[in-house]
């Protein structure tokens, strides 16, 4: 299951200073520990400046799963959008990482219009609402979540604790 990040953004973007807007969030000191966590986990993240929609790479995700590519497909929409700062709400930069993970771009432009894949993407993102994910990433053990980007022995004590009970 895959949420879109922030569906209100529009497809232009949005400056990560006007999002976090009245928040007391310091950008520089939280982009810096996602940096650090990525780098930890051998992760790329570069020094992006905007977020973007990702509602039409999701949407292209649930099509890219019924070719058996939806690894590659995350992956790659990963690098566009947290290491290179790629605007992935674009359909010409989702054809090209299509392409890129040997799916056709054309296939690619008829499954963004084709409603099943955007009806699957809103039940997934009405299911989360109703458990209460407010964000992502969310890991969920039973009814305890850990929420953000934490390293690999965070996920472990979570399960851990929640099977240890």
């Amino acid at each position: 299951m895959a949420f879109p990040l922030h569906p209100e953004t529009p497809e232009g973007g949005r400056s990560l200073k006007d999002l976090f807007a009245g928040r007391d969030i310091d950008i520089t000191e939280a982009m810096s520990h996602l940096k650090r966590v990525a780098a930890d986990e051998g992760l790329p993240f570069g020094d992006r400046t905007m977020t973007y929609n990702s509602r039409k790479a999701t949407i292209l995700g649930k099509w890219a799963d019924e070719y058996g590519r939806a690894d590659e497909w995350r992956r790659e929409v990963f690098r566009a959008y947290f290491a290179r700062g790629e605007n992935i709400a674009l359909p010409d930069v989702l054809y090209r990482l299509a392409e890129t993970v040997g799916l056709d771009p054309k296939e690619a432009a008829r499954a963004l219009a084709e409603p099943r894949f955007a009806a699957e993407v809103d039940q997934d993102w009405e299911y989360a609402r109703s458990i209460g994910v407010t964000a992502v990433p969310t890991f969920m053990v039973g009814r305890r979540a850990l929420v953000g980007a934490h390293p690999y022995e965070a996920l472990v004590r979570l399960a851990t604790e929640m099977f240890s009970r």
